[in-house]
């Protein structure tokens, strides 16, 4: 949902929602030096990506996400740096690194497909719920971007035949928002932010990684975005 409630917004911007990357604690910087993908597949960025966060201790003891949007998938990380969980997801019909400002104050109908895009960064996310009775994770919630079960309302969009594709081409279809498959959402994202916020982590598809996370330093020479 776009329109947003003006009072929960600026409860989720007073703790800092969408801010850049934060110097590490020392505490937890020592924890773990490496993420635990366990069997899961993943790109070269993604795992360069999640290491840096437990080397670095970026995550400040919280579970996190990693999001890759170059192949439309997602890692749900305990906050120690083992793999909850991990998926395909849909995200923003537009490529493209940053939301069109004041996007979360308008309406659906007016959002032009190249404006549908899931910005790339830094965000501390929570539970929640949008202006339904659906509970969401609000990732960036000034800019009304969340990460939820798949949306199945309109079936020519065909959501669930697009996160079921073995390949990430169909994958962009939403105004921004994550979708993710129900059970998923309701197994591994719910479960994880719990009682808890986290962070999530969305890299750039557009962008170099180091100029949307400042403090990123790669631990392989694999990277290349």
């Amino acid at each position: 949902m776009r329109l947003l409630a003006p009072m929960l917004r600026a409860l989720l911007l007073g703790i800092g929602l969408a801010g850049g990357v934060l110097a590490a604690p020392p505490a937890f910087a020592a924890e773990l030096a490496h993420a635990d993908f366990g069997v899961a597949p993943a790109s070269a960025d993604a795992r360069n990506f999640a290491d840096w966060v437990m080397a670095s201790g970026d995550n400040h003891g919280m579970p996190f996400i990693v999001i890759d949007k170059v192949r439309a998938e997602l890692f749900v990380f305990h906050a120690d740096g083992r793999l909850r969980g991990a998926s395909p997801a849909l995200l923003g019909l537009a490529r493209g690194d940053h939301s069109v400002p004041g996007i979360g104050d308008r309406k659906l109908a007016s959002i032009r497909p190249e404006e549908r895009t899931t910005p790339a960064g830094r965000f501390v996310a929570a539970l929640g719920a949008d202006l339904g009775t659906r509970d969401v994770l609000w990732v960036d919630y000034a800019d009304a971007i969340s990460l939820h079960r798949v949306i199945t309302t309109k079936p020519s969009e065909r959501r669930l035949e697009r996160l079921a594709s073995p390949t990430p081409a169909d994958n962009r279809i939403s105004y921004g928002c994550i979708n993710v498959p129900a059970d998923f959402y309701d197994t591994v994202v719910h479960p994880a932010f719990t009682g808890t916020d986290g962070i999530v982590y969305i890299l750039p598809e557009v962008r170099p990684l180091g100029s949307v996370f400042a403090a990123y330093r790669p631990a392989g020479p694999d990277s290349t975005r």
